[in-house]
Formats: C-alpha cells, sequence, structure tokens
C-alpha cells in the first residue's frame, strides 16, 4: 500500500474521532473560539492589545505577528488551496455541524496557517508569560477546526506548518529585537550632567509629529523650550535658530527631521536628541530609541556617543542617500501621500513606474566609469542585509560609505527591481555590485542628479561627491 493512500486513511480515521466527539463544554467553547478566528479578526484584535501596552516587547510582538499573518494568509488562500483543491470533509455520520461548511477548498488550513503564524512571531518577541498563553490559544483554533468538522488533520497540520514558516520569513524582513537594538557607536560620556528638568535643551517638533508629542516633552522637562514647527513652516529654519542657542537640541520627527538637525549640529559640540514619533524613524531605531519615552529616559540616564554622517550635495544624511528608480518612486510618493496615505502613494507611485512609460534606467558616470544602472544605494556605514533594502546597521562608526549599484540589463525586468527595492531579498546575480569607500563620485550627462536622502528627494547639478564625517555628529542615546 502506498505511504499516501496509508496517511490519508490515517488522517480520515483521526478526523472521525475527533469531530465525532462531543461535550457539552466544548460544544459552546470551540465554535466560538474557530468564529472567532475568521478573517485573522481574533489575532487583529490580540495584536491591538499588545499594542497598547506601553512595553516595547509587546510592541515588537504585536508588529510581528500581524506581518507574519500578513504572509501566511496568501500562502495558504491564493497558492495552497488552489493548487490542491481538496474536497471538505463529509458530515455523514457526524453530529449535526457545529458552525458552517466553508466553501473554499479544505487544505491547506487557512485559519491554522494564521493561528501559527501569529503564535510564532509573538513567541520571538514576547516574554514567556504572553508568548505561551499566545500558543494555547492558537493550539486551540487549530484543534477547532477539526472538532466543528470542517478540516482534516492533515489540512491542519499543513496550515500551521506554512504559519510557522511565515513567522520564521518575518526575521528576513524584520530583524529581531536583538538584532534591531543599538548599533555600535564611540562612547563619549553618560549624560548625566544634563540638566533632569531640561533647562538649556530646546526640542523641536515637527508639523508631522503625531499630537500629543509636544505635551509629552514639555511634561517630562518642564525647563526646556519645545517650538512647535507647523506642517508645511520651515522646519530648517527652526533647527538653525534652536541649534544656535541650545545646549541639548532635541527634534521630533522622522528621518528627514533628524538629517535637518544635523545639518546644524554636526562638527559641534552640542548633543542632539532624536525623538522618534509613531514609532518611524531608521536612525532612532540604530539608536535603540523607539517611543518619546525612551527618548527621555536616554536624556535622563543615557550616554553620549559619536557616530558618522553622510554628505551629499552639501547637505547631511545619516542613514542612506540613493539615486534612479528609488528616488523616482519617493518623488512620486510624497506627492501623494497626503491626499491618500503612505502606502496607497507608494502602490500609486509603484504603479505607475512599472507601465509602459514608467522607470528607465539612468545613465551615470560612477567613479569615472559610465554605468547604466536602476540604483545606486550609498549607505551611512555598513548596512545588512545584502541587496536592493538595506535595513539595518551594526556601527554607527565605521568611518565608511557602503555603496550598491544595482546596473541594467535585458535579463533583469523592471518587476524585479522592484521587488529588491521593496523586500531587499531578491537575488540579483552579477547585476549587483557592493563595495565600501569614504568617498564616491557621481555625475549625468544630462547634468541633472535626482537624489534622495532618506526619503526626502531634491535635483543637484554637475558631479556630486558623496563624503563621510567620521565620529561629528554627538547624540545620546540609552545607556549601555
Amino acid at each position: 500500500m502506498r505511504l499516501s493512500s496509508r496517511l490519508g486513511r490515517l488522517d480520515r480515521r483521526v478526523f472521525a474521532m475527533v469531530a465525532g466527539t462531543r461535550g457539552a463544554g466544548l460544544d459552546r467553547i470551540v465554535p466560538a473560539l474557530s468564529r472567532a478566528a475568521d478573517n485573522s479578526l481574533l489575532w487583529a484584535g490580540l495584536a491591538g492589545a499588545l499594542a497598547i501596552s506601553g512595553r516595547r516587547p509587546l510592541r515588537r510582538a504585536a508588529t510581528r505577528g500581524l506581518l507574519a499573518v500578513s504572509l501566511a494568509s496568501p500562502l495558504v488562500n491564493l497558492v495552497g488551496k488552489q493548487a490542491f483543491g481538496r474536497n471538505r470533509p463529509s458530515a455523514e455520520g457526524l453530529p449535526a455541524s457545529l458552525i458552517k461548511m466553508p466553501v473554499s477548498a479544505s487544505f491547506p488550513s487557512g485559519h491554522s496557517a494564521s493561528a501559527a503564524a501569529f503564535a510564532a512571531a509573538v513567541a520571538m518577541e514576547a516574554p514567556r508569560a504572553v508568548a505561551v498563553p499566545v500558543a494555547l490559544l492558537a493550539a486551540g483554533v487549530c484543534f477547532s477546526r477539526v472538532y466543528t468538522g470542517v478540516h482534516y488533520p492533515g489540512d491542519v497540520l499543513a496550515g500551521a506548518a506554512i504559519g510557522v514558516a511565515a513567522g520564521l520569513i518575518t526575521r528576513r524582513i524584520w530583524p529581531e529585537a536583538g538584532e534591531a537594538g543599538q548599533a555600535r557607536a564611540a562612547l563619549t560620556a553618560p549624560s548625566a550632567r544634563l540638566d533632569p528638568d531640561g533647562e538649556g535643551a530646546i526640542a523641536v517638533v515637527d508639523g508631522i509629529a503625531e499630537a500629543g508629542v509636544a505635551q509629552e516633552l514639555r511634561a517630562a522637562l518642564p525647563r526646556a523650550e519645545v517650538v512647535e514647527v507647523t506642517r508645511g513652516a520651515d522646519l530648517g529654519a527652526a533647527l538653525r535658530d534652536a541649534a544656535a542657542r541650545a545646549k541639548v537640541l532635541a527634534v521630533a520627527g522622522g528621518d528627514p527631521a533628524v538629517d535637518l538637525a544635523a545639518q546644524e549640529t554636526a562638527g559641534g559640540a552640542t548633543p542632539l536628541l532624536v525623538v522618534p514619533t509613531g514609532g518611524h524613524g531608521r536612525f532612532a531605531r540604530a539608536l535603540g530609541v523607539e517611543s518619546v519615552q525612551e527618548a527621555v529616559d536616554a536624556y535622563h540616564n543615557g550616554d553620549l556617543v559619536a557616530v558618522d554622517v553622510g554628505e551629499v550635495a552639501g547637505r547631511t544624511f545619516v542613514n542612506s542617500a540613493t539615486v534612479g528608480v528609488h528616488p523616482a518612486l519617493m518623488e512620486r510618493r510624497e506627492r501623494r501621500k497626503h491626499r491618500i496615505g503612505k502606502w496607497p502613494a507608494l502602490l500609486w507611485a509603484m504603479a505607475e513606474l512599472l507601465g509602459p512609460e514608467g522607470a528607465r534606467p539612468v545613465e551615470l558616470v560612477v567613479d569615472g566609469v559610465p554605468r547604466r544602472v536602476w540604483t545606486v544605494f550609498v549607505g551611512n556605514c555598513l548596512h545588512e542585509p545584502r541587496g536592493g533594502a538595506p535595513s539595518r546597521r551594526h556601527r554607527l562608526e565605521d568611518g565608511l560609505l557602503d555603496i550598491r549599484v544595482l546596473a541594467a540589463a535585458d535579463r533583469l525586468p523592471r518587476v524585479r527591481v522592484f521587488l529588491s527595492l521593496l523586500a531587499g531579498r531578491v537575488k540579483l546575480s552579477q547585476h549587483y555590485q557592493q563595495w565600501q569607500a569614504d568617498t564616491l563620485r557621481l555625475s549625468a550627462p544630462s547634468g541633472r542628479l535626482l537624489l534622495a536622502r532618506d526619503g526626502e528627494t531634491f535635483t543637484v547639478t554637475g558631479e556630486v561627491e558623496f563624503t563621510k564625517r567620521p565620529r561629528s555628529l554627538l547624540v545620546i542615546r540609552p545607556g549601555g
């Protein structure tokens, strides 16, 4: 007898045993649990509860959990069910059905995939006191799909395996807390010498920051001056004025705001305190700061460190600068994001650039060598992972630029280029080059270059030079 036939018989036998069992308590609880997991509503609710807990590990667990579910669900429903098309179990000979039989294919189980994905992701971030109950709840959802008669055990096991795999894949997309914590920097001194009430500190709050940030800073640092810059006002001028007067300059906003602040403080003795808003900001995450409270704690108990900054066309960047397809994508996204939101604007921009009249390779001269490229990435210090979308650093003071060039070739279509930019995991083979240096010179035959630094786009003329200013920026970060 073939192994597949024997496994099929075992699958049906176990199904009949579990689905044919009835208990008054289970008949009330198990179907309700199964229905609660419809459309992943149970996991969305749990993620919301974890997110509002105020604890960083639980917030990360919520984010990773939803990311894992968003990967597992299409894998099961758009790929697995379409590929196998297994019929649902027959209700003949079983007690009355406890829930309505779904019309989709039976193999693999989507509920089980989402449950396992969420539980596996939470286990990577949350303490055991949270991860274990979530895992038990996920196991209960998996059991419910067999008990209610809508899935064979094999469907559930396959779905759970896909879910666990999706949870593990999130580590490739978003690093774990241990990987995403503080990047190495040159320790200068503890910041305990700063006035605990914020005297001499000036905090500039960008107009894009969510409501309440300015009030939170005033409450935590009552003697600090807090300057709120309205949306559309000159943030650079406000930071220039504040930097000229402050003993400590705090900036609340995203990476473009940090770039402007670094422009004013790099090379000087005024420390910069980065205050992330809404969980945004790659540079803040590299420093180990992910909330206003964590920034305030760093001010009171943190360390003063010296980090590198990059510079291009007289503008400072703390993360990276790019040329090619990426600035074009960012420019189109920025034009629409205030009307329709960041992610819809990004998808719209991508659709335009993937269209017949969309993106084209850029003719450049790279360090004196003519090249036809899709994109050039210039990172402030070595980034990881290798690929088109570097996302993290282990050091903030290595003195070098991380240079990555994706060359254009007929065998490298635009769809693959955009996937590499968004996910950073598409194999680019011989079309991709990476090296480190302290300078990079670029020019275009047209004489004009569209650049982006940390998401902000601008145009320059003539040859541009990317350089490093090693350990030129003093920043405050959490101790240790």
